[in-house]
């Protein structure tokens, strides 16, 4: 069976109450046992046991908090701001190699957290008048002071896919991979267009081929810096390639034992697969098991 996706599973209850009511998350914010989330920037600082370090909230520290939920003893946990000034790379994937160190609830946990600050740090003006905006809503969502606008975190839609042609599926790679390292193929969507449309739009424009009958198979939340994959398997028509190299370097089709060969970090596999936490492993372990 596919493996757990990465990045979900939460452990927390978000608690809606509390962001729309601001005298409830006032008397969260100063409960004794309010707990908050040690970040370096945007990523986390491991604990000594290897997982998420939370502490006691420091009454000395002004940053503006925001609220990731409450455990199932009632107790709050939040996440700080950025520091002003601090330069954020979002796209930065260099605590990946910490990740390992996480469980998968917290891992999910993390990734909330992550998306959420960076968000913030990146909307600390209005996008209608240019002012400057002030959290609200427990830290999901940003008001403007001068128009009253109201700024929510988005997160943005890719669609993540494998194609299949007689009992193949299609993998590819970017120029920036590791050497070996193969995966599907994805894209964002486009506003006016379905799932199904950017499926079939993505791999007609970067592998060339056209395809029919897709179908939804998972979502995963992607914090690189805010996105949300949806996998999705398709039928090419014909297995012909005609590849853009500005945004594949290369692609080819392996059959089921060639992706089992990869899943198992196989020497003599013909590519090096995801890793367990991304949903491209998932599809692929999907694909095996069917």
């Amino acid at each position: 069976m596919p493996l757990p996706l990465g990045f979900t599973g939460a452990w927390l209850d978000r608690a809606d109450q509390l962001r729309t009511n601001a005298e409830a998350f006032a008397i969260a914010a100063t409960d004794p046992r309010a707990r908050c989330l040690v970040l370096d920037g945007i990523d986390f600082v491991p604990s000594e046991g290897g997982g998420l370090l939370w502490e006691p909230l420091d009454p000395a520290d002004d940053r503006a908090l925001m609220l990731l939920g409450i455990d199932d003893d009632g107790i709050p946990h939040f996440v700080r701001e950025a520091p002003a000034g601090v330069r954020i790379d979002a796209r930065s994937r260099t605590v990946m190699r910490l990740l390992p160190l996480l469980s998968g609830e917290d891992a999910a946990l993390y990734g909330g957290a992550r998306s959420l600050v960076d968000w913030h740090a990146r909307h600390r003006f209005c996008a209608v008048c240019g002012s400057s905006t002030d959290l609200f809503r427990g830290g999901w969502g940003r008001r403007c002071g001068s128009c009253n606008a109201e700024h929510f975190p988005r997160v943005d839609p890719v669609v993540i896919m494998l194609a299949e042609c007689d009992g193949r599926v299609l993998v590819g790679r970017q120029g920036g991979f590791p050497p070996g390292f193969f995966s599907a193929l994805a894209g964002f969507v486009e506003p006016g267009e379905s799932l199904e449309e950017a499926v079939a739009r993505e791999l007609f424009e970067e592998a060339g081929i056209r395809v029919s009958d897709v179908s939804y198979v998972a979502s995963q939340p992607w914090p690189f810096p805010s996105s949300l994959m949806i996998g999705c398997r398709a039928v090419a028509k014909d297995p012909l390639l005609t590849l853009d190299t500005t945004e594949i370097e290369a692609a080819m089709w392996v059959d089921k034992a060639e992706v089992r060969a990869a899943l198992a970090g196989d020497m003599g596999a013909p590519f090096m697969a995801p890793p367990p936490l991304a949903i491209a492993r998932y599809l692929l372990e999907d694909w095996v098991g069917r």
